[in-house]
């Protein structure tokens, strides 16, 4: 008898919710059904072809370097990647063995740093061995601060690849610099806000701003393929204001809170395929700098993301944002499988970021249990009190099937200012959730086909 009284209170809801959707299909802008799904179409099959053209794996002249030696094998490396560079470029492989790392790996133009089956690069846990202090991105700001793991500046057609491990051992020291880091973080944001240039932005000894994993900044033409990473002490990919930008075959394991798979930030013509990712916090995050200080970058554009499996314990399978005051739009999700703990989809932002996120296209994905299904997120944590609220418009999102949500299925909060615009909603399955629909200040919203604990809600014609 509850059962049954749950489902009817379900359905009653709902069939408001779709009332409240479809009763002018119109909208305010003519965005019904037909427009929808002609626009769907588009960008699925003329967009998205389109995108890949532009999306080139970098080539490399035949030439091999081996690099087999243990001692002082860090300098060697990298005195062997600026070589190859200098000399037109080519493979730079490193043999099967494991080998100490003591300091960042610099990638240089025209090279391929190749892991043979079998390398394992096991990365310092010593600060030090990170300075001098390079330029980076930090959470969204830019500022000068220890060198990522493995580091490109300015750079182009530049790949790693092979099927070895690189291992960034945060659990060795890095992972406790989590707690100490909430007055850096306040200082760097607030000097974003002030527009404090960059070369001011001091970080490194004294603070505890984890370094990434792999960044790579205004670099183009870049492969990441086939090798295992984990034990990132801090985002564990991160391309930077960088383009044509291939990651496939990928296995992402984790490292420690804020752990994130691949993050590509203010980056243009990006593929993320076939990669196994499992991490502490999100998998992959779209990104676009952080409040006043993103707003002077170009955003992040021409994304395609497909057939990857994820799983997260506290983040999100996918998400966009938070930091993305740069803009993101064009972005194409299908074919993904995920798990998570939080979030299986995010678009998270906050009146600070200012900003937008347009044009996404979701499809053909499978969700396993989650607690929250999908969240549109316009008050995420951090808001430091300023009134820039973000633009969100133009979902496209189908064929989406949620074996179980223990929170909220789906959650669309957009601000009164400021309404989250055109979401269409089509072929969304749920089929078991303790929770209901939240919703409140968004326009045009289509919802056609969905099922919610078995209820079948029917379409809007």
């Amino acid at each position: 008898m509850i059962k049954i009284c749950r489902n009817i209170l379900y359905f009653g809801f709902l069939m408001l919710l779709v009332f409240a959707c479809g009763r002018d299909k119109k909208g305010e802008k003519g965005f019904a059904l037909a427009v929808a799904e002609a626009q769907v179409s588009k960008a699925w099959t003329v967009d998205v072809p389109a995108i890949l053209k532009q999306i080139v794996p970098p080539t490399f002249k035949d030439t091999v370097y081996m690099v087999s030696d243990t001692i002082r094998f860090q300098q060697r490396l990298n005195s062997t990647l600026e070589k190859a560079s200098q000399d037109g470029g080519g493979t730079v492989q490193i043999a099967k063995g494991v080998y100490q790392v003591n300091g960042p790996i610099r990638m240089k133009s025209n090279t391929n740093l190749h892991l043979s089956e079998g390398t394992v690069l096991q990365f310092s846990s010593n600060p030090k061995a990170y300075e001098p202090l390079v330029k980076v991105r930090w959470e969204g700001t830019f500022c000068m601060n220890y060198s990522p793991l493995i580091y490109a500046a300015n750079e182009e057609n530049i790949a790693i690849t092979g099927k070895g491990t690189i291992n960034g051992r945060t659990e060795r020291f890095f992972h406790t610099w989590k707690q100490k880091q909430k007055a850096d973080k306040k200082m760097l944001r607030q000097m974003g806000n002030d527009q404090i240039p960059i070369s001011e932005r001091v970080f490194g000894e004294g603070h505890f701003l984890r370094p990434t994993g792999i960044e790579f900044l205004e670099c183009k033409n870049i492969l990441l393929s086939d090798f295992t990473i984990k034990g990132a002490p801090f985002w564990t990919i991160h391309p930077v204001l960088s383009e044509n930008i291939t990651l496939r075959n990928l296995h992402i394991q984790a490292g420690t809170t804020n752990d994130d798979g691949i993050d590509p930030d203010s980056c243009k013509n990006v593929l993320i395929e076939n990669n196994t990712i499992h991490t502490q916090d999100d998998c992959i995050a779209i990104k676009a700098g952080r409040d006043q200080d993103g707003w002077q970058y170009p955003g992040s554009e021409n994304i395609i993301i497909r057939d990857n499996v994820m799983r997260t314990q506290v983040g999100s399978g996918f998400c966009v944002g938070s930091e993305m005051s740069g803009g993101v739009q064009n972005v194409f999700v299908e074919r993904n499988k995920i798990s998570s703990n939080k979030h299986a989809f995010n678009f998270k932002s906050n009146p600070d970021r200012g900003g937008f996120m347009k044009q996404l296209y979701l499809r053909n994905m499978q969700i396993d249990s989650t607690k929250y299904g999908m969240a549109f997120t316009t008050d995420y944590h951090g808001w430091r009190g300023n009134d820039y609220p973000t633009k969100y418009a133009d979902f496209f999102i189908e064929d989406i099937r949620m074996n179980h949500t223990s929170d909220v299925p789906v959650s669309i909060i957009g601000l009164e200012r400021e309404p989250i615009r055109r979401v269409y909603l089509k072929n969304i399955h749920i089929k078991k959730t303790d929770s209901t629909f939240k919703y409140e200040h968004v326009t045009d919203v289509l919802i056609q086909d969905m099922h919610i604990n078995g209820i079948a809600i029917q379409p809007l014609n």
